[in-house]
Parts: C-alpha cells; structure tokens; sequence
C-alpha cells in the first residue's frame, strides 16, 4: 500500500527493474571487448619471447623443423600469444604441412577475425595445396578490409597467380609393399 502514496518510487523501481539487466549485459559486452583488445596489444611472455627469436633465427637459417620446435615450445609458455600461431603456421608451411598451417592460421583467425596476415598466409597455404577457389574467398576478404594495394593483398594475389606448386614426392610416401612370395 505505501508505493500506491508515492508513485515517483514505484516508477523509478520499475524502471530499473525493466532496465538493469539490459545495462548489465551491455556492460558484459564493454568489458570483454576491451579485454580482448588489450590482450591482442600485448607481448609475448618473455620466455615465449625468447623461444620464438630462436624459432625466427631457425626458420632464416632454412631449418623448419627446428623452428616447429622452437614456436610450438613458445606456445606451450604463452598460448594466448596469437603471433606465435602465425610464426608456426609459417613454418610449417615451408615444411610443406600446409593442412597444419591453415589450421593454424584459422586458429589465430578465431582469435582475431581481421588479421591481414593470418588472411593471407591461409590463402597462401590454400593455394600450395591446390585449393585456388577458396585462396581467391580471402584475396576478396583482404581487398575488402585493406584495399587492393596493402602487402598481404598483392602476396595472395601472387601466390594466386603462381599458381599451386607440384608436389614433391618423399621417400617416406612410396613404401614397398612388404608382400612375401615364396620362390
């Protein structure tokens, strides 16, 4: 009976109760945003720093093996670092694992949906493994969110135009069959 004497209070409760959990949930969305923001700006940890300098010098000194090692290591440490993701993708790529590397790349694409490099290098593996149509999906991406002169546009567009590579067949992929025939 006391709110129908003072109906300000009974509007202004009904207002928050009708407005709050709205509010709550908006400010959800802010600070989440701003904590994936802030994460994707941040470095690597600095042990993670360290295996991923050495991955880097591995991968220059032509030693891909050595630099999967080095940044899955680096992963291991710091796995909310998404760089590294790109880092390994790429040396798996010359390693000639391109299915590893466009599951890393979309990895890294999970964690940020507009990373022109992850883009790119999955085109780039998408191409080495024959699968120009869907390559030619992110060169469309890319010139849409950079334009069609940014870096990582005009390498898929090479990569592209190259064309995928022939594969290369391993010793390890032709094993004799271990038939036994009687003479």
């Amino acid at each position: 009976m006391a709110d129908s004497t003072h109906p300000e209070k009974t509007a202004v409760k009904e207002l928050i109760m009708r407005f709050a959990p709205a509010a709550a949930a908006l400010s959800l969305v802010f600070a989440v945003t701003a904590s994936i923001g802030q994460a994707q700006d941040r470095d690597a940890h600095p042990r993670a720093a360290m295996l991923i300098a050495e991955g880097k010098a591995a991968l220059d000194a032509g030693q891909p093996q050595r630099a999967i090692d080095s940044f899955e290591a680096a992963l291991a440490v710091d796995p909310a670092y998404t760089p590294v993701f790109l880092y390994l993708a790429e040396a798996s790529r010359r390693e000639g694992l391109q299915g590893k590397a466009i599951r890393l790349y979309r990895e890294a694409l999970a964690r940020e949906p507009e990373n022109l490099a992850a883009i790119s290098g999955e085109g780039e593996a998408l191409v080495e493994k024959g699968a120009v149509e869907k390559a030619r999906g992110n060169l469309s991406r890319l010139e849409t969110l950079c334009g069609t002169s940014c870096t990582e546009t005009r390498q898929l567009a090479a990569a592209i135009a190259r064309g995928p590579q022939p594969q290369v067949l391993r010793a390890e992929a032709v094993m004799p069959d271990t038939e036994i025939s009687q003479n």
